[in-house]
């Protein structure tokens, strides 16, 4: 199967830029109610995923090497690609072969698809690729499956 069949393009998708400010990049978070978002650059290649975790831990590092916490007015200087850790939401091509996004799958709510350039295309999310399985599987004839379900 394609990864193509379960992608949600970029144009569905909530994302923010690399120098999106820690605000705004909160604000956004809140208003779609995500735990983690995709960052792309400008030109569309993709940076990372910045998660809430993210947030709290940079702003609980901010205070211990400051005087004092961090305001919402410092917040506006700081720019998401200030808090992107190493890569934890690794991307897929999307020419990746299926084995590989249900690999990724068991970690990550979603997977972040990119073209051969390295451009943002669009997410996969755990929820679809659960959904197709619990479509196509007849639980009737696994009844290691019956239990859990």
């Amino acid at each position: 199967m394609n990864i193509a069949y379960f992608l949600t393009p970029k144009n569905s998708v909530a994302y923010l830029y690399d120098d999106s400010t820690f605000r705004q990049g909160l604000e956004k978070m809140r208003r779609h109610g995500y735990s983690a978002i995709p960052v792309i650059a400008r030109d569309g290649t993709y940076k990372g995923t910045v998660s809430e975790g993210d947030f709290l831990w940079h702003l609980l590092d901010a205070e211990k090497t400051q005087d004092a916490p961090l305001s919402m007015k410092d917040t506006e200087k700081l720019h998401v690609r200030d808090i992107l850790r190493n890569n934890t939401y690794p991307p897929v091509r999307i020419t990746a072969s299926m084995e590989h996004l249900l690999s990724n799958a068991l970690n990550q709510n979603f997977i972040p698809v990119v073209d051969d350039l390295g451009k943002f295309i669009g997410i996969v999310t755990r929820k679809d690729i659960l959904r197709h399985l619990s479509k196509s599987t007849d639980f009737s004839t696994a009844p290691q499956l019956q239990k859990i379900v």
